[in-house]
């Protein structure tokens, strides 16, 4: 697995944008970039800058996943039938660390990565510790029972930060989640503004 070097909050300084909606996040007092002249390094942004300031936004809020991945990922949403942008959303609202962080059984997608990474996570009564693993419609994805007591497994879930969306249904006495379909893009809660158009155009360069 590759190194991330980046802290969560660093990309939010980046964007100029709180992208998880997290109390905690600095751009809610600092919203120019980090360094020494982050404050004067803001300009008029090109097409080109938009656009990738847009790809590095969406791959930066789930979990700053590789390039190598995300353009995979993009590849395979140009080959599906429809609309490339609902396709990419599609995919990464499927990837197993996303539904984890989407049923709140950790506070952040990055601790969601390192949870099914450490085998805490059981999909359809089997332990999966890949975090890209793919849901499908009516998968249930659940904590491991030994886990169940973690006090970040306890304190996600009992947080108001973020709302439970309607394509997953939730038990939470038995930390299950059921992936109930694939949602369109105005059905996912993204805190900011996402244009996962202008990711297609920036691909497609």
């Amino acid at each position: 697995m590759s190194k991330r070097q980046s802290a969560k909050y660093k990309i939010d300084r980046r964007m100029g944008e709180n992208i998880w909606g997290r109390p905690k996040s600095p751009v809610n007092k600092r919203s120019y970039p980090p360094g020494q002249h982050g404050q004067n390094r803001r300009g008029k942004l090109s097409d080109f800058g938009i656009q990738l300031m847009a790809k590095q936004k969406l791959k930066g809020y789930y979990g700053n996943i590789t390039e190598k991945q995300f353009r995979r990922t993009y590849d395979e949403a140009t080959r599906m039938k429809g609309d490339t942008s609902e396709n990419l959303i599609g995919l990464l609202e499927r990837r197993l660390d996303a539904l984890v962080y989407r049923a709140k059984f950790v506070p952040t997608v990055f601790a969601a990565r390192q949870f099914v990474n450490h085998g805490h996570v059981l999909v359809n009564g089997k332990k999966v510790n890949i975090p890209s693993y793919r849901v499908r419609e009516g998968d249930v994805v659940e904590v491991r029972e030994k886990s169940r007591t973690m006090a970040l497994v306890l304190e996600a879930l009992e947080s108001p930060e973020r709302e439970i969306p309607d394509y997953i249904s939730l038990d939470p006495k038995g930390m299950k989640a059921t992936f109930t379909r694939v949602p369109s893009f105005d059905e996912v809660p993204y805190p900011v503004v996402m244009e996962p158009n202008l990711t297609v155009e920036f691909y497609s360069r």
